[in-house]
C-alpha cells in the first residue's frame, strides 16, 4: 500500500486524532531489538519503544518463538475453565513481587488496570474519593481521565467523580527543588532550597529551625499534600494513585522520601496506596525491577502493562488477600485477559529480561546515557534538566535556565524533526510538552547511545544556530 493510500485511509476511516509527531510520517513497517524500518529501508533507532512499551526489543527471537509454540497449540480460552498458561504465569508473576502482593487480575490494557484498581480500592474501603498528582496521566478510558491531570488528555465531558488532584512534587520546575532531592544520577541545577541562597553544588545545608538532614522540598511538598487533605478531600479516602517516575508528565522525579510519608498520610485516612507501574515496571529503573521498590514502600496494589508484553496487549491488577476478598459482591469477568496467548508472551517477557540481564542492561546503559546528556545541559542553555532511573529519563527543554519557561510547541517540534530525519525516534511529554522522553527498547547499547548523543547535539546545536 501506498503512503498516499494509508494517509486517505487514516484521515477517512482510521481514528479522529492528532495524526503524528510529525510534518513529514514516519511509516514503519518492520523492527527487530531496538531498530525500526519506514517502507522505504531507512533505519531508525528507537528510543521510544512504542511509548515505553516495547520492553526487551521489537519481535524478540525468544518472545517471537514462544508465540509461535502457543500459536500452534491454543489461542484463546476463558479463564472459567483451568488452563497451564494463566496459572503458570500468575505464579511466575506473583514470585517478582514482595508479600503480600499476590493476587493477580489481568486485563488487557493499563486504562482497564487502572479503572479495576479503582474500582477495588472503593469497594474495599467504603470510600470514594482518590488523589493524583497534577501532570498524571493514569489512562484515557471515562473513569480514568479523572485520575488523569494533563489537559490535553482531557475531554471536556463529565469524567470519573471523586478525582482530586494534589501538587506534583517536581524538584525542577515546582517551588522547591535543589541538586540533592531525587534518586537519579543527574541532580537538578537550580538552587537548592534547604539552604538561603545556596547555590545548586555548594555543601548541603537546612535552614536554622529544620534538624540536619531534613529535605526542604520534601516537608513543603508533603505540606502540599496535608493541605489537599485539609480543603480538597473528605476525612476518609479510598486511594492514593501515583506513578513511581511520571511517564506522560515528562519522568518528573519526587523527592526521596516524598512516597514514603505520602504512604503514611493516606493510610491514616483510610486509603490504600495504588502504584502505576505501567511506564517504570519490569526493570526499566534499572535499579530495581518495580519503581516504587526505588521510593523503599511496598504499595496496597500495584497496576502494570505495556512492558509486561513487549507490545502485546496485557495487562494486571497485583494486589492484597485481604482486598481481594473485599472484590467479592458481584462477578467480574474478562473475556480476554488471561487468556493462554498472552499469558504465552507475558511468560516469555519474564524469562527474557532474566535470561538477557535486561534490567542490568537499562541501569548501566541508562546512567550512562544521562550522564552524558547532562553535559549537553551544561552546554546548551535551552536544555534545563536532564532526569531519570535506568531506561526512564526525561530532558526538560526550556527557553533559558534563569526562568526554567518551556520551550514553545513550535521548538520542540522543529528539534524533534531534525532527530527524526537522522534516524532516531524520541518522545515527548510534560504539562507544557516541552520534555523529551527517552524510553527505549532495554536492549539498546552504549554504540546506540552514543549514536543518539551525536544525533541530539547535531539537533540543538542547528536549533539554536537558527533562533
Amino acid at each position: 500500500m501506498s503512503k498516499e493510500q494509508m494517509m486517505e485511509i487514516r484521515k477517512q476511516n482510521c481514528m479522529t486524532m492528532k495524526i503524528t509527531y510529525y510534518k513529514k510520517p514516519v511509516f514503519i513497517h518492520q523492527g527487530y531489538m531496538q531498530w525500526l524500518w519506514d517502507v522505504d529501508g531507512k533505519r531508525y533507532l528507537d528510543l521510544f519503544a512504542g511509548v515505553a512499551t516495547v520492553s526487551v526489543g521489537h519481535c524478540h527471537p525468544k518472545v517471537t518463538a514462544a508465540t509461535q509454540r502457543q500459536l500452534k497449540k491454543l489461542w484463546h480460552t476463558t479463564n472459567i475453565y483451568i488452563h497451564p498458561e494463566l496459572h503458570e504465569y500468575c505464579d511466575k508473576l506473583a514470585s517478582y513481587l514482595p508479600d503480600p502482593l499476590k493476587v493477580i487480575y489481568l486485563t488487557n490494557s493499563g486504562s482497564e488496570a487502572n479503572e479495576l484498581a479503582m474500582l477495588m480500592a472503593r469497594l474495599h474501603t467504603g470510600n470514594f474519593d482518590i488523589i493524583t498528582f497534577r501532570g498524571s496521566y493514569h489512562g484515557g478510558s471515562q473513569q480514568t481521565m479523572g485520575l488523569t491531570a494533563k489537559s490535553s488528555c482531557k475531554f471536556p465531558i463529565a469524567t470519573s467523580s471523586g478525582c482530586i488532584h494534589t501538587m506534583c512534587p517536581d524538584v525542577f520546575r515546582g517551588p522547591w527543588g535543589g541538586s540533592y532531592c531525587r534518586d537519579s544520577p543527574v541532580q537538578t541545577i537550580r538552587e537548592c532550597s534547604c539552604a538561603q541562597g545556596t547555590h545548586t553544588h555548594a555543601p548541603l545545608k537546612t535552614v536554622v529551625s529544620d534538624p540536619p538532614g531534613v529535605c526542604i522540598a520534601n516537608k513543603h511538598y508533603i505540606e502540599q499534600l496535608e493541605e489537599t487533605f485539609a480543603t480538597s478531600a473528605p476525612s476518609q479516602i479510598a486511594a492514593f494513585f501515583g506513578e513511581p517516575i511520571q511517564g506522560m508528565g515528562g519522568a518528573v522525579q519526587y523527592p526521596k522520601n516524598y512516597l514514603k510519608e505520602a504512604y503514611k498520610l493516606v493510610r491514616q485516612t483510610g486509603g490504600i496506596c495504588i502504584a502505576d507501574e505501567v511506564q517504570t515496571g519490569f526493570g526499566r529503573t534499572g535499579s530495581h525491577f518495580w519503581g516504587f521498590q526505588g521510593h523503599d514502600v511496598i504499595p496496597d496494589m500495584v497496576t502494570m502493562a505495556k512492558g509486561i508484553g513487549n507490545g502485546f496487549p496485557v495487562g494486571a491488577v497485583v494486589t492484597t488477600p485481604e482486598i481481594a476478598v473485599s472484590f467479592v459482591k458481584a462477578s467480574h469477568f474478562n473475556t480476554f485477559g488471561g487468556n493462554p496467548l498472552a499469558c504465552a508472551v507475558a511468560s516469555s517477557v519474564l524469562d527474557t529480561i532474566r535470561e538477557d540481564s535486561t534490567q542490568q542492561n537499562s541501569l548501566h546503559v541508562g546512567t550512562y546515557l544521562m550522564t552524558q546528556m547532562a553535559k549537553l545541559r551544561d552546554k546548551y542553555e535551552v536544555i534545563g534538566d536532564v532526569r531519570g532511573k535506568g531506561l526512564q529519563i526525561g530532558m526538560e527543554m526550556v527557553k533559558d535556565k534563569g526562568s526554567r519557561e518551556p520551550l514553545p510547541p513550535e521548538a520542540m517540534s522543529e528539534i524533534l524533526e531534525d532527530v527524526k530525519d537522522t534516524g532516531v525516534l524520541i518522545g515527548k511529554g510534560g504539562v507544557h510538552g516541552q520534555t523529551f522522553r527517552i524510553q527505549p527498547p532495554m536492549c539498546i547499547t552504549r554504540e546506540d547511545v552514543d549514536f543518539f548523543l551525536a544525533v541530539f547535539n547535531k539537533a540543538i546545536s542547528g536549533y539554536t544556530d537558527r533562533k
